[in-house]
């Protein structure tokens, strides 16, 4: 859904029109409010916001099942480290980048 310049609200006619605002998101609008001609929040119908975060959470779940499948791969190809070993590699070399930020 494209956001039309009727569905970008100043803050100040907002406040005066909740209202009316509520019932416009109600029936399906989406609006921008702004402070100060800035975008500030938008206001979304509560049901298309849970719709919203349920999709969030499915897109980190697919990533998830990704890097899953990527480590798998790694593991059968024999790209693996000793757990004990590549952490202290990490420390070592976050020690060493400290170390030449600091001087």
């Amino acid at each position: 859904m494209a956001i039309a310049v009727r569905d970008i609200v100043p803050f100040s006619m907002a406040r005066t029109h909740l209202s009316d605002l509520v019932l416009e998101v109600q029936n399906g609008a989406e609006k921008i409010i702004t402070n100060n001609s800035e975008p500030a929040v938008a206001v979304i119908d509560a049901k298309r916001l849970d719709h919203y975060h349920r999709l969030e959470r499915a897109r980190i779940h697919l990533l998830l099942l990704e890097e899953i499948d990527q480590s798998l791969a790694d593991v059968e190809a024999g790209r693996t480290v000793d757990a004990t070993a590549g952490i202290n590699a990490l420390k070592r070399a976050r020690k060493a980048a400290g170390g030449r930020a600091a001087g």
